[in-house]
Formats: C-alpha cells, sequence, structure tokens
C-alpha cells in the first residue's frame, strides 16, 4: 500500500468515529484520544513475535517461577485461533417478546393447534400496537413474487398492507411465479416423520453392510474386514448389475411397519423375479430401465473439467452467497459441509445446508462422517430424497471436533475405514461420488500421492486437493508442485487443486500444473469469501478495482437474497443481518486493487492500517464489529437493543 494511504491504528478509528455518516464532510480531529468503546475488544490483536531463543542458564528457580506465571499467556494465543466457541447468541424471543401467531399469517386464526395453550398473539391490533417500525417502504417479496407470505409480521409490511390489515397481492406478478420451485432439496414433514422414528427403508446400504461382514470387534478384525469388502465390491462392474433400480424416484414410497411393499427385484440381486405382484402402479411400457438395474460403467459422468468450482465453505457458503458468487461467474456450486449422522436423525438445521436454488446447475453436497454404516445409509438417503449432481466426502476437515471422532482429516490415517466408506456409498448412489482431501496430517509428511490411486480404484469421480496439510490449516502457501505430482498420479481421473488462487493469474498457473480445474475456497487474505468476483477476473482475465459503491451493491443483493430465503419477518431479517456480519469478518481483510503497490496481493501478508479512497472504503476495511454492524445497519436497518456479535472463525492464518 502506498505511503499516502497508510495509517496508525488510532487515527484509523478516530476518523471513523469523527464521521460516523458517509455523507458528513467532517474532517478527522487530531486531539481526539477517547477510542471507540468495543475497538480495542472485537479487534484482533496484533501477532507478537515467537521467541526462538532458548532462555539464558541459570537460575533455575526464579526462571521456573516466571515460566509458571507467563503459562497463561500462550493460551490466549491458542483461544485466538480457531472458533469462539462460547460466543454469544441472541434468540428471536431476544429481540421479538410478542409474536404474532403463524396461524394469524397463514389466514386460519380459528385452526391453531395450540387453541387456548397457545403462547403466541392472536389479536392483529394487539400485535401492530407492539410491532417495531418498518425498515423501510420495498418489500423484496413482494416487489419480486407480486406477494409477501408473511404478511404483517414482515418488517417491510407497509409495501403490501391494504385496509384492515390485509395482505396485498399482485395478481399477474403472482401468475408468473405460479407452480415454479426457487428452492430444492426441502425436507417434508412425512419424511422427518419417518427419520426420527427409524421407518426409513435403507434397503441398499444394509445389503452392503451384510456383504461387509464387519463385526463390531478390534483393529485386528477390522484390518480382516478390509479384504472381505473389496472381494465383495469387486461383483458390481461392468459385466454384473449392481444392487439397485437405475432411477430412484425423487420421493419414495417407504414400507409401513409390518408391510413389505417393496417388490422382490428391489431385494434381491438378480432381476428375474418378476413374476411377483409390485403395489407400485405404473403406467405406460415396462422399458429395460424398469427391470435391469444401473451398471457401475453407466453411472452419470461428472463433466465438470476446466471449470471453476465454488468450495463449500461453512457458515458463509450459504445459500444467498453462493447466488452471489453465481452470478459472479461460478461454474460449480457446493452446499455447506453437513454432518451425517444430524441428517439420518432428520435434524431441520443440517438439512438446510442441502437446498438448492434453481440458478445452480451444477450442484452438490459434502457429507462428513468416520463410519461406513453412517455415511452408506446418508447417501441411500440423500440419493432418493433430494437432486444432487455428485456428493462429495469431507476428508480435509481439519478442526478438532471432527477429527478427534475420526472424519475429516482423520479418515486419510484410517484406509480400511476410508475405503468401506468410499465403497459403500459409491454403491448406493446413482450420481458421482467425489473426495476432497489434504496433502496429510503432518505439516512435512505427504501421503496424498499415495491415497489417490487407491481412491480411484474404489470407485471415486473425482479427487479435489487441498495443497496444505491438517497441522498448517490455513497457513503457510499451498504446495502446487505436489499438486502437480498428484494430479498426474491420478490420471485418467479428474483431479482438482486448492489453495492460494489469489488472482486470475494464479489461476492460469494452477492449470498449467496439469489438474483438471481449480476450486476457490475462503482464501485467508483473498478468494471468494473475500472477493467473490474473483470467479468474473479469471474469466475476463483482468484485476477488477471495484469501488466502495459497487461493494456495497453486492451486500444490498446478498441481503436481498437472504430475505428471500430466510423470510422478511423479525427473525429472517436478523438471521440474514447475523450471516452478513460473519461474511463482512471476511471481507474486510480485502484491499482494493488500486492502493496496492504491486499485483497480485499475496497470501499471508497482513494488510497495515490504511485509509481508503472515500469513506465508505475506509469502513469496510476496518475490523472492528461495530463498523460491521454500522454496514449493516445500512441496509437492514438499526439492531434490536441489547445486540451483540462475535464472529464464528477467528483468523490464525497470518503466521
Amino acid at each position: 500500500v502506498p505511503r499516502s494511504f497508510l495509517t496508525s491504528k488510532e487515527q484509523f478509528h478516530a476518523f471513523l468515529a469523527a464521521r460516523a455518516a458517509p455523507g458528513s464532510e467532517e474532517a478527522p480531529r487530531e486531539d481526539e484520544d477517547e477510542e471507540p468503546r468495543s475497538s480495542e475488544q472485537p479487534e484482533p490483536p496484533a501477532k507478537r513475535a515467537r521467541p526462538e531463543e532458548p532462555p539464558a542458564e541459570g537460575g533455575g528457580g526464579e526462571e521456573a517461577g516466571e515460566a509458571g506465571r507467563e503459562e497463561p499467556e500462550p493460551r490466549e494465543r491458542r483461544r485466538a485461533r480457531g472458533q469462539n466457541k462460547s460466543r454469544p447468541c441472541m434468540k428471536p424471543k431476544q429481540y421479538e417478546s410478542s409474536r404474532l401467531c403463524p396461524s394469524v399469517t397463514q389466514g386460519c386464526a380459528e385452526k391453531c393447534y395450540f387453541g387456548s395453550r397457545c403462547r403466541f398473539l392472536h389479536d392483529l391490533d394487539e400485535y401492530m400496537a407492539v410491532k417495531p417500525a418498518d425498515l423501510g417502504q420495498t418489500c423484496v417479496l413482494f416487489a419480486t413474487f407480486g406477494k409477501c407470505g408473511y404478511g404483517v409480521t414482515c418488517r417491510f409490511a407497509q409495501a403490501h398492507l391494504g385496509d384492515g390489515y390485509q395482505n396485498v397481492v399482485n395478481t399477474e406478478l403472482a401468475k408468473q411465479w405460479e407452480g415454479k420451485s426457487l428452492v430444492r432439496n426441502n425436507l417434508p414433514k412425512e419424511l422427518q416423520h419417518r427419520l426420527r422414528k427409524k421407518k426409513f427403508s435403507f434397503e441398499k446400504a444394509d445389503e452392503y453392510l451384510r456383504r461387509l461382514g464387519k463385526p463390531q470387534g478390534d483393529r485386528g478384525q477390522g484390518n480382516e474386514t478390509s479384504g472381505s469388502s473389496t472381494e465383495a465390491q469387486e461383483v458390481p462392474n461392468c459385466t454384473a448389475p449392481e444392487e439397485g433400480p437405475r432411477d430412484a424416484p425423487a420421493h419414495p414410497v417407504l414400507p409401513e411397519e409390518g408391510g413389505d411393499p417393496k417388490p422382490a427385484a428391489l431385494e434381491s440381486p438378480c432381476a428375474t423375479d418378476a413374476s411377483e405382484g409390485s403395489p407400485i402402479k405404473t403406467m405406460g411400457p415396462v422399458t429395460d430401465e424398469d427391470i435391469i438395474k444401473l451398471r457401475l460403467c453407466e453411472k452419470k459422468k461428472l463433466e465438470i473439467q476446466g471449470k471453476l468450482y465454488l468450495a463449500p465453505l461453512t457458515t458463509c457458503g450459504n445459500l444467498p452467497f453462493r447466488r452471489i458468487c453465481k452470478r459472479f461467474g461460478a461454474d460449480v456450486t457446493c452446499g455447506e459441509m453437513a454432518v451425517c449422522t444430524n441428517l439420518l436423525q432428520g435434524q431441520s438445521s443440517e438439512w438446510a445446508l442441502l437446498k438448492r436454488h434453481h440458478t445452480e446447475d451444477v450442484f452438490g453436497v459434502q457429507l462428513e462422517g468416520a463410519f461406513p454404516d453412517t455415511m452408506t445409509k446418508c447417501a441411500e438417503l440423500l440419493n432418493q430424497t433430494i437432486e444432487v449432481d455428485f456428493v462429495d466426502i469431507n476428508v480435509g476437515c481439519p478442526i478438532d471436533l471432527v477429527y478427534k471422532k475420526g472424519g475429516g482429516c482423520a479418515l486419510m490415517t484410517r484406509s480400511n475405514k476410508f475405503e468401506q466408506i468410499v465403497r459403500g456409498m459409491n454403491s448406493v448412489l446413482d450420481v458421482p461420488l467425489t473426495v476432497k482431501i489434504r496433502t496429510g496430517v503432518q505439516e512435512k509428511v505427504n501421503v496424498a500421492h499415495k491415497i489417490i490411486p487407491r481412491i480411484r480404484e474404489w470407485g471415486a469421480s473425482m479427487v479435489t486437493l487441498h495443497g496444505r496439510s491438517r497441522e498448517q490449516r490455513y497457513t503457510k502457501v499451498a504446495d502446487w508442485d505436489y499438486i502437480a505430482e498428484c494430479a498426474k498420479i491420478a490420471s485418467p481421473m479428474p483431479l482438482f487443486g486448492n489453495g492460494d488462487i489469489l488472482s486470475y493469474e494464479d489461476a492460469n498457473r494452477a492449470m498449467q500444473t496439469g489438474v483438471s480445474g481449480i476450486m476457490i475456497a475462503r482464501q485467508v487474505t483473498v478468494g471468494a469469501l473475500i472477493k467473490p468476483w474473483i470467479f468474473t477476473e479469471i474469466k475476463e482475465q483482468r484485476h477488477w478495482d471495484i469501488s466502495s459503491s459497487e461493494r456495497l451493491d453486492v451486500l444490498k443483493d446478498f441481503t436481498n437474497y437472504g430475505l428471500e430465503h430466510w423470510g422478511s419477518d423479525t427473525q429472517g431479517v436478523e438471521k440474514t443481518r447475523k450471516f452478513l456480519l460473519e461474511w463482512l469478518s471476511f471481507l474486510c481483510r480485502y484491499i482494493p486493487v488500486g492502493l496496492l503497490e504491486h499485483l497480485p496481493q499475496k497470501i499471508n501478508e497482513r494488510p497495515p492500517y490504511y485509509m481508503g479512497r472515500d469513506y465508505l472504503e475506509t469502513l469496510m476495511a476496518s475490523q472492528n464489529v461495530d463498523d460491521w454492524i454500522k454496514i449493516s445497519e445500512l441496509l437492514l436497518g438499526p439492531v434490536p437493543a441489547g445486540f451483540t456479535f462475535l464472529p464464528k472463525h477467528k483468523a490464525n492464518s497470518y503466521r
């Protein structure tokens, strides 16, 4: 950054405090010593140099005492990495004490399930007396779809409320969207009930696990079963049919208790028992697809070579953010990492990670798990209930919560379980199966080149390799030379590279290494989270010096997409605000191209304090939570009383 834009931390915050509004022309005060109240606490502290010299000899007792007193200090540094696990989280009742019963919003107040026991309001006049003021005069749902399903609870209700609080409908606009499904992969109540009552039929998965013959024994028995699983999986090849019908229905008819409506053709490996009656009603002539099972060589191919792949990003890789990246040119999108056990339990919050917008033409989901039974069953569940183009296994997650349970990167050291998971999921899926891995677990011990050929043999359609180990997390530089070696080893299976794609120049160099494509993820300094327009830069082969007003327009689009997805009532507005603030905790690390002395920006370069070319650009560069909240108030109105925010992820990447 040129010296003319550099500043100190005190001057930076004094400038923002002096100019509280974007239109203000007041100059910063030189003598202002008082800083914003919370600027010190939420802002990440400066990194301290790690002492490399050993302590001097002598005075062992005193030095030991000093070492004991200084012990809490490294703990604070450790807590400043990873996640804010005990961060405050506001619940809906904290910012909206009096809520209107959903039955009133839907126009059927007399049919409230809870009756007199309902804890929500049923009187419209009483609700309108305590409802917070509207946030604007334009409702994005009413303007886009001709109807707002939130009625009087909408925080922009003045745009579509008539006399007597009646919800106005734009009939012509509403007809254009009638019958169209904008978001797919929802969780039906009937399916959720079956999952919770454990009435869902996992026919293919159970058959695979029976053939696996995996006893609940020690490690030695697990090694024996690895061979049997390989032998069992050699049956479904290009000459022998694989279990299961070719086309699974989108919403399968599941057996009730005590009944067995499944035809024999679905239960037996042989498709010759077609004489038994089937309760599934069909129309038209019987074709080969009805009686001949899908063979491995006939499985749908994943043709995404050379395309830009948006990585699954925890917390921030939500549906509105993926729509932003899709608009900027992302070709392939993937949902956030979903835990297979939570999906099998029918948790609504976990199933929300699988939702797919209709603009996502190539979309996949990523699963995390540690055992073949749960992963195989989850794969069969998703194969029958949602629409995806591929399923990805997360073998690259470095966090302790996942690693210590045997998932994520730990699978790279548990080859038997890894093989059983890949083979099992591949046997029950009708769509391609992909795997995302790292170079290894330890920093200087690469093992990916040994695992990739085996993954290809197990039946995976593609591998994505992140050029860092688990110990490196998101620090150091990605090893693209090693990725190039692994790409040669993986051939003919496609291999996508991931790590340090900061500009179109880096993308061009990455493609010259022989990879089939590149995955763009968070990239601590620049990347999809900090710079979603990187997809446009790569496709147009240019550096985009995007202005602060254009960046604000991107944030406006995100809030509109968020209100469409999470709702325009108070709860939806605050959820949109929460994910906007999570994203702003990454966006603040972006340095405009026009302020850089050299292009492109390098990873692990901590940006200094600098003044932007206008107030808004300076405000967006702040790492102060209060300034992020100020940006959210420009888009979503004032925050509720007592509002607090602490980002989920902390940066530990400037090492």
